[in-house]
């Protein structure tokens, strides 16, 4: 990728912000594992520091696993864990957050590096804030969202908490992809297309919204209350669906209706995408969200045919879930690249 010469000075803290949507990303399939392993719920208490270390002998790991006993999810469902089964879902929250934590660590220690050499421009500043607030946001709506579980009526958290996670989890992503293109694309890479960037920015709102549906699929594990294709257990229009933000099937009906309403409009787009001249980034990368589109239909209608398997499913929705963060950043990407009016620089 090209660098503006008066950008060249920006290019490690771009290099550390590319850093960081690689490790945003990584949380996201852990959070993910988490999910589909059952295991958010199995620590019950929130300790910034000491909860980087997880129990290190008999007792500790006895005292963890008491605690764990007096929610709702293992008086109802869990019972039947052995102390072994337990370390085995504590063992992917405990991952999950303590790589939360070193991504604190990743963005802090650089930031003081780089505030020390002055690498900040004055423009970096509000974008960096930012970028701040919306980590310790995500932090904060994770916890919260683990603590609505951590009681007597509840088995798994809200699926529309856990649509809110990770939804902020998806615009920390974003926003951290965005600001590092800031630093490393220069203007000459611009597409000047006012119809093509309206429409660019529609299907990434529709993205967006399939991304809820996707994590209310996940949240109340939609799939396995019709693992068929292409009907609904038979039927194209299933009967008493239910709410559409509380029903498992009229979830997954919406899940699979948007999929195909995006696949044809990402088709359409890559049409007209296709009709512009040049050789700078788009041109180059025109092509990727229409193969991730269909990328992730395929995925997902896997997913969805192989949910009553719980190891082929976690596998398959883990990789549904990479392969849709994928498509949402080539979004961003083209978002930043197609400019309503000309840019100087």
């Amino acid at each position: 990728m090209q660098l503006a010469k008066q950008n060249i000075s920006s290019r490690p803290v771009a290099i550390w912000l590319l850093v960081g949507v690689a490790m945003i990303m990584i949380q996201v399939l852990l959070g993910g594992i988490t999910r589909l392993t059952g295991s958010g719920l199995s620590i019950t208490e929130w300790k910034p520091i000491l909860g980087t270390i997880p129990p290190l002998n008999e007792q500790d790991w006895l005292k963890a696993f008491d605690q764990y006993k007096q929610i709702g999810q293992y008086k109802h469902i869990n019972f039947s864990f052995t102390l072994e089964d337990f370390k085995f879902i504590y063992f992917w929250e405990w991952l999950h957050r303590v790589w939360a934590r070193l991504i604190g660590v990743v963005f802090i220690i650089p930031f003081i590096i780089f505030l020390v050499k002055r690498r900040f421009k004055k423009e970096m500043i509000y974008p960096m804030i930012i970028l701040f607030l919306l980590g310790i946001l995500q932090a904060r709506l994770g916890w919260i969202m683990v603590k609505s579980g951590l009681n007597d009526e509840n088995i798994y958290v809200s699926h529309i908490r856990l649509a809110i996670h990770f939804i902020a989890a998806l615009g920390l992503l974003c926003y951290t992809l965005w600001f590092a293109l800031k630093l490393l694309v220069p203007s000459t890479h611009f597409i000047v297309q006012p119809p093509l960037q309206k429409f660019t920015a529609w299907i990434t709102a529709a993205l967006v919204i399939q991304l809820i549906y996707g994590a209310f699929m996940a949240g109340l594990k939609a799939a396995v209350f019709a693992p068929t294709w292409p009907t609904i257990n038979g039927m194209w229009w299933p009967e008493g669906m239910g709410s559409i933000i509380n029903g498992p099937i009229a979830v997954q009906f919406i899940h699979r209706g948007l999929a195909y309403v995006l696949t044809v409009l990402i088709f359409i787009w890559w049409h007209k995408a296709g009709k512009i001249p040049g050789s700078g980034i788009f041109i180059k990368t025109r092509f990727i969200p229409l193969l991730l589109v269909l990328l992730q239909v395929l995925l997902g209608v896997f997913t969805v045919v192989y949910s009553p398997d719980k190891e082929k499913l976690l596998w398959l929705g883990v990789s549904h879930q990479f392969v849709a963060m994928l498509l949402l950043l080539s979004f961003t990407q083209m978002l930043y690249l197609i400019r309503k009016r000309q840019v100087s620089g």
